[in-house]
């Protein structure tokens, strides 16, 4: 029998149904390897297992309380964040070729909003590729850019793959945070191994913690690690290889990673010793990532220290690290939400004198559209919002810089 977390909404029949479905394979999974799988793999299997992970089955991920959705995303928050990004892509694409590459689409809002600003710089690239290996998230982000970028059809084309070799500029929007990680918990009991790896057994039908000593390059990446035991953390292996895989394809361009996370020398601090492994379920946090599987999005931080180190060592140059908040500030964010959303004037009953950037300063409307977009421009910019919890990291090959998202407060030293 599977419970219902207290807190969490009641998922319908159907949805627990699948969940079931997704457990038995799990299970059927664990006694095929000897009554243990890795967390890495649990989790793989809880995202991405045909028909049932939740990427890969038919649950509404993104989008408000009102969409039914679990999560938002800054592309879903407002066409400004695209906008910024776009003079970025810009300048990636006039050093490169007119290539651009989405690792993980999401709605399709942002290879929306991001081709129609490109286009109005006159910079629209020739193709428009996206990474997807989610049937359902094609299908969505097909009728998404039907509907909002309709021009540009022939140009959008969904990849099982990456392309061997390629130029351009490759976006990766909060899609290292759910590659499959390594729960580690560090011990400092004298007779034990001094590092377990948590993974998952099986128990009368009901999915478990079960531990064993870390082996391999996963203890060998461990050991490395500024870690004082006891601690418990987590290693994203995956996200090394694929950054590692990603460099090894780059002729010329770059690679725009953004996502939650911190430094090494953060990430692990003694401070920080819970681990990083959150749940989303109805814009709900949760830390149960065994709870009903295939129907909660499992994420973690991403350690940006490991990220640079993979491209660096594959041959690219680190060209930028920041906050989003500086990423999109340096792109003009604050201008661009002005120029859409202000009218000229002094400050009078309808509007209220607003600064952003620089010292530009507007009489804001206050209409419902003006302040939605401010509300989402702050959510984005914020300290105690995304603003200071997401990262920018840029890598490449044959860039100019600085890059136009890292002129100011760039923090590559922080790394």
């Amino acid at each position: 029998m599977i419970l219902q977390k207290a807190d969490l909404p009641a998922p319908s029949a159907d949805a627990r149904a699948a969940s079931e479905s997704l457990t038995a394979i799990i299970g059927l999974e664990i006694a095929a390897r000897g009554g243990w799988i890795s967390f890495a793999r649990y989790m793989e299997l809880a995202l991405y297992a045909p028909g049932l992970g939740y990427y890969s089955g038919g649950s509404h991920k993104f989008g408000g309380h009102d969409s039914g959705g679990d999560f938002l995303t800054a592309p879903e928050l407002t066409p400004l964040y695209g906008q910024a990004l776009s003079r970025q892509v810009a300048q990636i694409l006039a050093a490169s070729g007119p290539l651009v590459i989405e690792a993980g689409a999401g709605s399709g809002r942002l290879a929306a909003n991001l081709l129609n600003a490109l286009d109005a710089q006159g910079c629209s690239p020739e193709r428009y590729q996206i990474l997807e290996l989610s049937g359902e998230l094609r299908a969505r982000q097909q009728a998404t850019l039907n509907e909002q970028a309709p021009q540009f059809a022939d140009r959008v084309e969904w990849l099982d793959e990456l392309p061997e070799r390629f130029s351009g500029c490759l976006i990766g929007n909060e899609v290292l945070d759910a590659m499959p990680t390594h729960a580690l918990r560090w011990s400092d009991e004298a007779d034990t191994a001094a590092v377990h790896e948590c993974g998952v057994g099986l128990i009368d039908g009901q999915l478990v913690v079960a531990e064993q000593a870390a082996s391999g390059a996963l203890l060998a990446a461990a050991k490395a690690l500024p870690v004082t035991a006891p601690h418990r953390s987590e290693i994203s292996l995956a996200a090394r290889a694929w950054v590692a895989e990603l460099a090894r394809r780059l002729d010329t361009g770059a690679m725009l990673l953004i996502d939650y996370g911190l430094p090494r020398h953060e990430l692990y601090h003694a401070g920080r010793d819970g681990g990083t492994v959150r749940c989303h379920y109805r814009h709900r946090v949760h830390d149960e990532p065994l709870w009903l599987p295939g129907l909660s999005d499992i994420t973690s931080h991403v350690d940006f220290t490991a990220v640079a180190e993979a491209g660096y060592d594959a041959g690219l140059e680190v060209l930028g690290y920041t906050s989003q908040a500086n990423f999109l500030l340096n792109c003009g964010i604050g201008e661009l939400l002005l120029e859409k959303h202000s009218i000229p004037g002094d400050v009078g009953d309808s509007g209220k004198k607003e600064k952003f950037g620089d010292g530009d300063t507007a009489t804001l409307p206050t209409t419902n559209a003006d302040l939605r977009a401010r509300g989402a421009v702050n959510v984005l910019i914020s300290p105690n919002e995304m603003g200071e919890l997401f990262k920018v990291i840029a890598m490449g090959r044959g860039m100019p810089t600085p890059l136009l998202g890292f002129t100011r407060s760039d923090r590559v030293h922080a790394l």
